[in-house]
């Protein structure tokens, strides 16, 4: 991430702040948060580092509210060379039992928002200059669960799949730009809500590894995609499953 501005969507907590770490750690110029939650935590590791920081509250289901939010981080920063969208809710109910306010909660937060946040990003990182070829990179999180069944959350797969979807065509339509667009999808992270919930058995028994993944072995990824060591990958989803996805 040397020397260049990082916005992450839902970053003030839990996996997105932990990406607002290593940002830092990377080398970072800048760090902004864009959350339905105060950021003034996860934006400490920049504070300390003496980083340009920013952040901004925002309910991310409709366009508008996406497009003040990003306007506002960028007038704080200046530009913005990175978007990870790390915002979603994950609710689990019986494959058969999920209502249409649920569904509707699912589509407007993890596809909607991820969308609109694509559009307002695009339209800014088009106005700049590229570096070896680059004017900027996205990365979406999705997850190994657009590709195999879960009983207990199809909604929330359904959406995930939709985001490895518009990834990929979003990619295509920016190339010509100079945007590269692409997603990391994870299997089950052994994180504190892991560990809370009881997971952590049910993660381990679901991998040949034995074990859930450490959300820095993840995070590990998406900065690589959203930093200048990608140069050329666009469109692709990086699945990090530990075998996950193949037993």
């Amino acid at each position: 991430m040397k020397d260049l501005n990082i916005v992450i969507v839902g970053g003030a907590m839990g996996f997105g702040a932990l990406i607002a770490e290593m940002a830092v750690e990377a080398g970072a110029r800048g760090v902004g948060i864009i959350d339905i939650a105060d950021a003034t935590d996860a934006l400490a590791p920049a504070r300390a580092g003496g980083l340009k920081t920013a952040q901004t509250l925002c309910d991310i289901r409709t366009a508008p509210a996406c497009q003040a939010a990003f306007d506002r981080i960028v007038a704080e920063l200046g530009r913005v060379d990175t978007l990870v969208n790390c915002a979603a809710i994950y609710p689990r109910k019986p494959t058969l039992g999920v209502t249409d306010e649920e569904w509707d909660a699912s589509n407007a937060i993890n596809i909607k928002g991820t969308y609109h946040m694509m559009v307002a990003a695009i339209a800014h990182m088009r106005t700049l200059d590229p570096v070896a070829h680059v004017r900027g990179r996205i990365v979406n999180i999705t997850s190994v669960d657009a590709f195999k069944a879960h009983p207990k959350n199809i909604h929330y797969a359904a959406t995930k799949a939709a985001v490895v979807s518009l990834t990929k065509s979003v990619a295509d339509y920016v190339a010509p730009d100079g945007i590269l667009v692409n997603s990391v999808a994870p299997a089950g992270m052994a994180t504190e809500k892991a560990r809370q919930s009881g997971f952590l058995d049910e993660l381990a028994k679901a991998s040949p590894l034995g074990r859930g993944a450490l959300p820095r072995e993840i995070a590990e990824w998406v900065i690589m995609a959203g930093s200048p060591k990608n140069t050329y990958m666009t469109g692709e989803n990086i699945i990090v499953s530990g075998g996950y996805i193949y037993a």
